[in-house]
């Protein structure tokens, strides 16, 4: 059994997006505009963005004023070869995207009591989603085009994986130790599954639940922070760089639930302060933040999948002064994705949602590690924020400071295993002091919901390390630089959004894939996506 492999062998190159003209492949499409350029290197296109600044007169009426900003994007055209380290390699997400890769490579079908399954990307945003090009001129219908096509990106099939876990276990009987996947399908990947096998982790036990002790054998000496755990971990990234010839590598937390670490003046408030904790060991640095340091100094883009707080003031100064890319909190898979979308839905509709009661019950390690108070805590905190924005932007419903009451419980029923049960009950006051109530009863397949949007943190985390911008003002000859290091851009698929420091969280589900469509067409000279129709409109 090998130490530790990948999926390269599994993962031969396809065809994508920005091999298209080198190849002579036909592209989806071409921008057609004197804004836009196309050399064999990059895509640049000059954009204008448009937005209405408010200020209020002496007679605190609202001024609004319009204002226009020149942009020019470049977009390196080139798909490099990317690797994938995912830490809880081992756990029911890790298995699952691993196996998914294989089979959607290996283009497998397999049998279930419903009849044959086909391996596809169905819940990935990325792969499985359109986005509006325009309106046809023969038809004046829209036309639409695949969501991965509007920029050149890394297909998952090329994706290389590895990564580290607290067990030893090699992944095809990590796979059946998750039980998410048929056994047909497991059967065809089996082989392929049993020769990787997770690098050892760390293991700080004070911030994992103590249930999680019996899979513990395959960590590093030390259970408190150190300076050569940051040490291993970056070697390990560079040797899986350079083992596997890689352009870049992307790290992602998928392991459990951390505890909140507690926020310290002097220990992890600044970069300097964290990076000296961590060489004296203390005990409130959690391991979340070790594996989030030696990414961004090893320039490798971290994303953090769990709820906890990883990136701590000290951590994200850290990656600002390093200008790598991190990005939060916690993988919005379901039962949080229908609350940000629902709640968004009677908010703007005028309905003053007074009341939220969210109550899940699953089986899974997930389930295991948050029967604990102080894991359960940092699960409740990301489930519990996503309608701040919502209410405090509808002055008309709510009063500054008043919040509609809300709960969340998390019970761990080992029978259901990865099939969680989530029950939502909305409570709302209508017309005339009416009153309206929605009771959702959601069952899902946890990790088979969590794994694309996974898979699609990467892809959209890769496509930003490529893509450059700079203001175009009269006289600005100023160079090209990239986004902010913490990427809102993936707020879609998080449920507690890291916004840059300073700057608004947004939550509601629309407006985040908004955000994410209108950069990629600002990115090819497109205006942004508007469904006035005004040319249906205005006969």
């Amino acid at each position: 059994m090998a130490p530790h492999s990948q999926v390269e062998d599994m993962l031969s190159s396809t065809p994508a997006a920005g091999d298209h003209v080198a190849s002579g492949v036909r592209e989806a499409f071409r921008v057609d505009s004197p804004n836009v350029v196309y050399t064999d290197k990059e895509i640049r296109s000059k954009y204008t963005y448009r937005t209405t600044n408010v200020v209020r007169d002496g007679n605190g009426t609202f001024v609004a004023r319009p204002q226009a900003t020149a942009y020019e994007f470049t977009v390196d055209r080139k798909i490099p070869k990317v690797g994938v380290m995912l830490v809880g390699w081992g756990g029911n997400n890790g298995t699952t995207i691993t196996a998914g890769i294989i089979a959607n490579r290996s283009k497998l079908t397999w049998e279930t009591r419903e009849g044959p399954r086909t391996a596809n990307y169905y819940g990935s945003l990325i792969m499985g989603s359109t986005m509006k090009l325009g309106t046809d001129t023969k038809t004046n219908r829209d036309v639409n085009i695949p969501f991965h096509d509007v920029l050149p990106m890394v297909h998952p099939n090329d994706l290389v994986i590895g990564g580290w876990d607290i067990s030893r276990m090699n992944l095809a009987d990590a796979m059946d130790r998750a039980a998410v996947l048929e056994p047909t399908l497991k059967a065809q990947v089996r082989k392929q599954m049993a020769n990787l096998v997770p690098l050892p982790s760390i293991y700080y036990p004070d911030f994992i639940a103590a249930n999680q002790g019996d899979r513990v054998d395959n960590v590093l000496a030390g259970s408190t922070a150190s300076m050569s755990h940051v040490e291993q971990i970056r070697r390990d990234i560079r040797e899986f760089k350079q083992t596997h010839h890689l352009d870049k590598v992307i790290v992602q937390w998928t392991a459990n639930t951390e505890r909140y670490a507690d926020l310290l003046d002097g220990v992890n408030d600044t970069a300097e302060n964290l990076l000296r904790s961590i060489r004296e060991g203390h005990g409130e640095i959690s391991p979340s933040s070790i594996f989030a340091v030696a990414s961004i100094l090893e320039g490798a883009p971290f994303i953090n999948g769990s709820p906890q707080n990883t990136f701590v003031p000290g951590v994200v100064q850290l990656a600002e002064k390093h200008e790598a890319f991190i990005a939060g909190d916690d993988f919005k898979s379901g039962q949080t994705k229908m609350k940000s979308a629902l709640a968004d839905f009677l908010i703007n509709a005028g309905i003053k949602l007074t009341s939220i009661a969210s109550y899940n019950h699953l089986g899974n390690n997930d389930g295991k590690n948050l029967s604990e108070q102080k894991q359960f805590r940092s699960k409740e905190i990301s489930k519990s924020t996503v309608i701040d924005d919502m209410v405090e932007a509808n002055t008309v419903l709510y009063q500054p400071g008043e919040h509609p009451d809300h709960t969340v419980v998390i019970k761990y029923m080992p029978a259901v295993g990865d099939n969680k049960r989530a029950l939502d009950e909305y409570y709302a006051e209508i017309f005339l002091g009416g009153h309206q109530t929605i009771s959702i009863f959601n069952v899902c397949e946890d990790s088979l919901l969590a794994s694309p949007l996974i898979i699609d943190l990467v892809l959209v985390a890769e496509m930003m390390t490529r893509i450059r911008w700079r203001t175009l003002t009269a006289g600005d000859d100023s160079s090209f630089k990239g986004f902010h290091s913490v990427l809102s851009i993936l707020s879609y698929m998080l449920k507690a959004p890291m916004t840059p420091p300073g700057t608004p969280v947004v939550n509601s589900l629309a407006k985040q894939r908004a955000a994410l469509t209108n950069i990629f067409r600002a990115c090819v000279g497109l205006e942004p996506e508007s469904d006035m129709t005004l040319e249906h409109k205005l006969l």
